[in-house]
C-alpha cells in the first residue's frame, strides 16, 4: 500500500485523518495543498513527510517552469521554505528537501522545464528508496525478534509512516512473513490515537495478531513479564543515539530499562542528524491544545483548562538498546558508531 504517490501531474496521498473509518485518497496538485497536508496531518511519520515534501517540490517546479530562470528559481526556493515550515522535529522533511536543492544547485543554468524534470526524478528516487531501505531494515530487525514474541509499539510506524513498508512495524512484518510467531501490544497513542486508529489498521489488514491497549498500561504488562521486546520508530536521532520520538515514547522506554525489556529504535540513516551531538538540540513541535481537550469533534475537557501538548520527546540513548538501520543493527553505547553512517 503506498502511502504517497506521483500519478497524473498530482501528489495521491492517503488521508490519514480519515482512518480507520474510510480509506481515502486526497491528490494535491499544487505545492500549498501539500504543505497544508503535511502540516494537518493528512500525512504522518518523518519518511513519508520527506517523500511528500520531495513530490510538492516537483508540483511547485511543475506549476512555475512557464517562467523565466529567474524567477523560476525564486519561485521554488520559496515553495521550499513553505514547506519546511510545515513540521520543525521531523529530520527527513528537512533531508528532502536538501536533496531536492542539491538538485536545483546542480542545474540552475539549465531550463526551468530541464530542472522539473531532474526534480521530479529526484523525489521518485526518494520514495522508491525509502521502500528498499525499509525492507532492508525489516529483515535486520526480525533477526532480533524471538520466534515467539509479544511485541509493544508506540505510534504508528508502518506503510502510513513511510511510502509503502514502514520501520517498526516494518520489523514486525518482516517477522511475521519469516513465520514467527508474533503478538502485538499497540499504545493507542493520544492525543492524535496514531496507534488506535493506524497501526491497529494496519496489522488487522495484515492478519498479524494485536491487542490495542491505553497508553497507560504498558507499564504494567512489562512488569508483568508480557512484553519480549518494544519496537518504535524515530523523528529524529542525534550523533549520541537521543531520539525524538511521538510524545510518550520516552515513558515507555524508562519502563521498559525498569523492567530489563529491550528497547529498540528503527529507522532509515536519514533520520539521524548528523549536525547534532544531542537531544537537547532537538527542536520540539508543540501542536494545537484542541487535540488534547478535544477527540474529533466532542469537547472532553472544560473551557478555560491550560494545554501543554508537545508532539514528541527526547528519549536519551542510555535507555535504547539497539537503533536498527538499514545499514544493519547498531547496538548502544553509541558513541561515534552513528557518525560512521554519513554519506
Amino acid at each position: 500500500m503506498r502511502t504517497v504517490i506521483w500519478e497524473h501531474d498530482q501528489v495521491k496521498i492517503i488521508d490519514q485523518r480519515k482512518l480507520p473509518q474510510t480509506l481515502e485518497y486526497k491528490r494535491c496538485d499544487d505545492y500549498r495543498e501539500v504543505a497544508t497536508a503535511i502540516k494537518d496531518m493528512l500525512v504522518r511519520g518523518a519518511p513519508a513527510i520527506g517523500a511528500t515534501a520531495a513530490y510538492g517540490m516537483a508540483l511547485a517546479a511543475g506549476k512555475f517552469c512557464c517562467l523565466g530562470r529567474p524567477e523560476f528559481l525564486l519561485r521554488i526556493e520559496e515553495a521550499s521554505k513553505e514547506l519546511a515550515a510545515t513540521r520543525p522535529t521531523a529530520v527527513n522533511l528537512f533531508w528532502a528537501l536538501r536533496e531536492i536543492e542539491q538538485v536545483i544547485s546542480q542545474n540552475r543554468d539549465k531550463e526551468p522545464r530541464q530542472i522539473f524534470e531532474g526534480i521530479l526524478k529526484a523525489a521518485e528516487k526518494i520514495a522508491g528508496d525509502d521502500i528498499n531501505t525499509n525492507r532492508q531494515i525489516g529483515e535486520y530487525g526480525s533477526e532480533l525478534v524471538p520466534q515467539v514474541a509479544d511485541i509493544l509499539t508506540h505510534c504508528n510506524t508502518g506503510s502510513l509512516a513511510t511510502v509503502e513498508f514502514g520501520t517498526a512495524l516494518g520489523v514486525i512484518r518482516a517477522a511475521h512473513r519469516k513465520g514467527k510467531k508474533v503478538h502485538v501490544f499497540v499504545d493507542e497513542t493520544r492525543p492524535r490515537l496514531q496507534g488506535a486508529r493506524l497501526t491497529a489498521w494496519e496489522l488487522l489488514q495484515d492478519k498479524i495478531p494485536a491487542t490495542l491497549i491505553p497508553d497507560n498500561a504498558s507499564g504494567i504488562l512489562m512488569k508483568d513479564g508480557r512484553i519480549d521486546l518494544v519496537l518504535v520508530g524515530a523523528d529524529r536521532i542525534a550523533l549520541n543515539g537521543d531520539t525524538a520520538n511521538k510524545i510518550g515514547t520516552y515513558n515507555v522506554a524508562v519502563i521498559a530499562h525498569e523492567n530489563n525489556v529491550p528497547f529498540y529504535v528503527v529507522a532509515p540513516t536519514t533520520t539521524i542528524d548528523f549536525d547534532i551531538k544531542t537531544g537537547e538540540d532537538i527542536v520540539i513541535e508543540e501542536r494545537d491544545s484542541k487535540e488534547v481537550t478535544y477527540i474529533d469533534n466532542m469537547k472532553i475537557a472544560p473551557d478555560g483548562i491550560a494545554v501543554y501538548n508537545p508532539a514528541f520527546d527526547v528519549t536519551p540513548s542510555r535507555y535504547i538498546t539497539a537503533i536498527i538501520t538499514e545499514s544493519g543493527v547498531i547496538k548502544g553505547p553509541f558513541g561515534d558508531k552513528l557518525s560512521r553512517l554519513r554519506t
